[in-house]
């Protein structure tokens, strides 16, 4: 059993930005020609991965704290319950929040989950078909 204070500990420790699901990501665009922005503080949510130029909005989400729907990382400590659950459902309606926001601002806004980074093939193939109308628009 962990203690509270280790925890603690463990759960200040998770990064905000530059993730490794994020840069793994931001490689595969990378490689297939797409050039970005990152932390966009000035939109709604400040995406994780901006293409500007196509105004499409990216979110790298951790399934364990945006709680990804059907994945089994996105367990609930059995311990403060009182705590844990308020706290995911505050970040679920966030994230909604912005979403829409940014559509409402004209913005294209793909999710990317932490799982989907584990199986590389399977994402590069969903962000070329994501993708697939605004590469045509850049004549590639």
């Amino acid at each position: 059993m962990i203690t509270s204070d280790l925890r603690s500990k463990i759960m200040r420790s998770v990064s905000r930005k530059n993730t490794k699901p994020e840069i793994i990501v931001r490689s595969l665009l990378h490689s297939l020609g797409f050039r970005f922005r990152l932390h966009q503080k000035s939109l709604p949510g400040s995406p994780d991965i901006v293409l500007a130029k196509y105004k499409t909005a990216i979110f790298v989400h951790g399934c364990f704290w945006h709680r990804h729907p059907g994945c089994r990382y996105a367990s609930t400590p059995k311990t403060r319950q009182e705590f844990w659950l308020p706290k995911f459902e505050a970040n679920v309606t966030r994230d909604a929040k912005k979403e829409a926001q940014l559509i409402e601002l004209g913005w294209r806004v793909l999710v990317i989950w932490e799982c989907e980074t584990r199986l590389l093939t399977q994402l590069e193939d969903r962000l070329k078909q994501e993708l697939l109308g605004i590469d045509s628009l850049r004549g590639s």
